[in-house]
């Protein structure tokens, strides 16, 4: 993605991100139908997904999602729980023993708010998580956050802002900001 951090749809760049996603599809949709204990046939998939071999001590207990894969970076001991969904084109960091909860979400992608460049533009921002951070179930990780070390944001909460260092982060609040 550009510096701006806009990228056209229908572009070359958007093309090569959009056949990335449909082989990340098709690699995940592998990956979450193998028997639970065939380790090194998850563990071959995974690889080629992140284009690497996942570090030590790390678990990913499927179904697992993520859309490029190739802009996942996992510390070690880390753990995602079930049924995480990973949109990491624009990049997502998970420091040393990060936790993830079931069904979080991480995005990193986005459309502009404006109704004439939704469908022409793509904006997006990296996803920072600290060391020993824990990120409870259900809960959305929005672009361009950064979440300090030893954090915990609560079960369900949409985290569109950053997040300090050692502190706990609850709510889904959503609220009107502006009309057109």
């Amino acid at each position: 993605m550009s510096d701006d951090r806009f990228m056209r749809i229908h572009s070359p760049e958007f093309q090569a991100m959009a056949a990335r996603v449909l082989r990340a599809t098709e690699l995940t949709s592998r990956l979450n139908v193998l028997p639970f204990d065939d380790e090194a046939g998850r563990a071959e998939l995974l690889a080629q997904l992140l284009g690497r071999p996942l570090p030590a001590r790390v678990t990913i207990y499927p179904p697992f999602y993520t859309d490029h894969g190739l802009n996942l970076e996992i510390a070690e001991r880390v753990f995602i729980n079930q049924n995480c969904t990973f949109l990491d084109y624009a990049g997502i960091r998970l420091g040393e023993g990060v936790m993830i909860g079931p069904k979080a979400t991480f995005i990193t992608l986005g459309h502009p708010v404006d109704p004439g460049q939704r469908r022409e533009w793509l904006t997006g921002a990296p996803i920072d998580v600290a060391e020993n951070v824990w990120i409870g179930a259900g809960a959305t990780i929005l672009p361009g956050v950064s979440i300090g070390r030893d954090a915990v944001v609560a079960a369900g909460a949409v985290v569109a802002d950053d997040v300090p260092p050692a502190t706990l982060v609850t709510g889904p609040k959503a609220g009107v900001r502006r009309q057109w």
